[in-house]
């Protein structure tokens, strides 16, 4: 079989900032969620180390995120669908906006490139602008390509870190 196609890609983004009953604090939710995702159809390929960061929005907790790379034949839409499917079984609740949360898993980026109707647009949009999904990106893909801008995910993680220069002309009146 080596003239196989090989399965498209998914980076999958994990984020928990609350704990489960059964899987206890948001470290142990996401290691429950890379268990989930495994299914017949979606292979897990590698997955970053869990990495703590500061909430966006109103939630004070801190937020475990993780990226999890996966092959799966699965188009976008149903990839959504089965990831939508897995958060109830943690107890997510659909509701506030980046409020705290059991269990949040986005789809970042897939093989196939762009993706956008009304209920997905892949890449996710704020990908480019949040450290917390680029630096556990960046330890299982760091060549990847971003679909719009072009730029390796180990740029687009350079380029969020990198210092920003003050505006001379501001500080000059």
């Amino acid at each position: 079989m080596s003239g196989a196609t090989p399965l498209p890609l998914y980076a999958i983004g994990l984020g928990s900032n609350r704990r489960h009953a059964r899987f206890g604090d948001p470290r142990g939710v996401l290691m429950a969620a890379l268990a989930a995702l495994e299914s017949d159809d979606i292979e897990p390929i590698d997955v970053s180390p869990i990495v703590a960061s500061e909430p966006i929005g109103p939630s004070r907790r801190r937020y475990a995120n993780a990226v999890a790379l996966v092959a799966s034949p699965l188009s976008p839409p149903e990839m959504l669908e089965r990831l939508k499917g897995i958060e109830p079984s943690f107890g997510s609740r659909i509701g506030q906006r980046w409020g705290a949360r059991t269990l949040d898993l986005d789809i970042l980026l897939w093989s196939g490139g762009t993706w956008s109707d009304g209920n997905l647009t892949v890449p996710h949009p704020a990908m480019t602008e949040r450290a917390f999904v680029l630096g556990p990106l960046r330890a299982v893909a760091p060549g990847w390509r971003h679909p719009l801008s072009g730029l390796t995910v180990r740029q687009l993680a350079a380029r969020l870190v990198r210092a920003k220069p003050v505006d001379r002309h501001a500080s000059a009146h």
